[in-house]
C-alpha cells in the first residue's frame, strides 16, 4: 500500500529537502519502518527510545490524530496522507 507522508521542515534533512515522500505499509508502524529504510534515522526522530511516538510529535492519518486511533497500529489504507507535525510551544 502506498501512502504520502508530509515531512515537517525540521526533518527534511533526512529526506533531501523533500516536503512530501511516498512510503508503503499497512499500518503506521509499517510506514515508519519503510521510511527509515529509505531515509535512515528519520524514525528515531519520530519515535522515542521505548518505541512510542515522541511526546512532542503529532502524527495524523488523514485528519485523525493517531493517538486517538490505534497509535502505531493505525491502518494506513492505500492513498492515505500521513502528516508528521512537531508540537510548537511558546509564550510570553
Amino acid at each position: 500500500m502506498s501512502v504520502s507522508v508530509r515531512i515537517p521542515t525540521i526533518l527534511r534533512t533526512y529526506t533531501g529537502g523533500e516536503s512530501e515522500v511516498s512510503a508503503a505499509g499497512a499500518t503506521l508502524a509499517d510506514v515508519l519502518d519503510d521510511l527509515d529504510g529509505r531515509y535512515s534515522g528519520i524514525k528515531a526522530r519520530i519515535l522515542d527510545e521505548a518505541g512510542g511516538l515522541r511526546r512532542f510529535v503529532n502524527v495524523y492519518v488523514g485528519n485523525d490524530d493517531v493517538r486517538f486511533l490505534d497509535n502505531l497500529a493505525t491502518p494506513t489504507p492505500d492513498g492515505s496522507q500521513i502528516s508528521v507535525i512537531p508540537a510548537v510551544a511558546g509564550g510570553c
